[in-house]
């Protein structure tokens, strides 16, 4: 088997599961207590995707273990407090077998695309960061269907810029193979990279990102004394935009704070910014996909990366 769709059932087991507090009055649910298998989904309804995939990062000579990402952030969401999140749905897992990456990635999209013509809200849980060429497979077969050419604003937040355009493809690919994707289909790709890492990337990866005419903005320069004009800048963009398409590369974030990637990052951005740039995008009504990319249990501290990436995720499921 190339890559397995596992469905439902499987990533319920021994993961969505937590403390119950039966004593307590008022509503003490978890997010355990309100995830969901199967395929009936209410409109706008969250529903995780998991993608359990090494390949990418191993082709682009990184550390691996991401594969075992999706199921670890699962765990440390299970226990967070449900508050306003009614349902949760689990769609399972992707599962690249060795290195069937392509075979992967193709049945990610299928999946994605899916959830999005039944209306749920899909996010995707990496995985190293050939997720996002899946992830925007699905979202392109779903407008597509539409016949909607209505502009995708990709917004990554990343200390690499990912626009590597040497074959076969890889982590550092993704976002080279959605820009000829655009070009093949005549479609503006507008990709914004925020936080990237001038120690991270050569200046061939800068070069060729003034060629495909990316919009960027450096993590000396994504601190929160800069936030407002950060913010203005991204509603600008987003105002332009029909849609929006986010990705987080978890190594944008200080290693300190996340030091569970392939590539931990010495400067990196603050959580706050983070957060306040995913608060935006959620704001506009315009996301129609998102995913976290990157964490690799296997260098996770104390669990610390895992509660750091749970949540994120909880931001984009509220």
């Amino acid at each position: 088997m190339n890559a397995a769709v596992l469905r439902e059932g499987q990533p319920m087991q021994g993961v969505w599961r937590g403390r119950v507090d039966h004593g307590e009055a008022g509503d003490t649910r978890r997010l355990f207590n309100v995830v969901r298998a199967g395929t009936q989904r209410e409109p706008g309804a969250p529903v995780l995707i998991g993608f359990c995939c090494d390949a990418g990062v191993a082709r682009n000579q990184g550390r691996v273990g991401a594969a075992a990402g999706p199921h670890e952030i699962r765990r440390a969401l299970a226990g967070v407090p449900a508050h306003d999140v009614q349902a949760l749905h689990d769609a399972g897992d992707v599962v690249c077998e060795g290195d069937w990456l392509e075979a992967a990635q193709q049945a990610l999209g299928g999946v994605v695309a899916a959830e999005l013509a039944a209306g749920a809200r899909p996010l995707v849980l990496g995985g190293g960061h050939e997720v996002a060429w899946g992830t925007w497979q699905g979202l392109r077969a779903h407008l597509d269907a539409r016949d909607d050419r209505g502009r995708v604003l990709v917004v990554n937040l990343d200390a690499h810029f990912d626009l590597r355009s040497s074959r076969p493809a890889s982590s550092g690919t993704p976002f080279d193979q959605i820009a000829d994707d655009c070009r093949e289909r005549g479609l503006r790709f507008d990709y914004a990279c925020l936080g990237v890492s001038r120690l991270g990337n050569t200046a061939a990866l800068f070069e060729r990102a003034r060629l495909l005419d990316v919009r960027w903005v450096e993590d000396v320069l994504m601190q929160e004394r800069h936030l407002d004009a950060r913010l203005a800048e991204l509603q600008g963009w987003i105002d332009a935009a029909a849609h929006v398409y986010l990705s987080i590369d978890l190594d944008v974030l200080p290693a300190a704070v996340m030091p569970a990637v392939s590539a931990p990052a010495a400067y990196g951005v603050p959580l706050t910014v983070v957060e306040a740039v995913l608060e935006v995008i959620m704001a506009s009504g315009k996301l129609r996909v998102a995913e976290l990319a990157e964490f690799n249990p296997a260098y996770d501290r104390d669990g610390c990366g895992a509660r750091v990436a749970a949540r994120l995720a909880y931001r984009l499921l509220a």
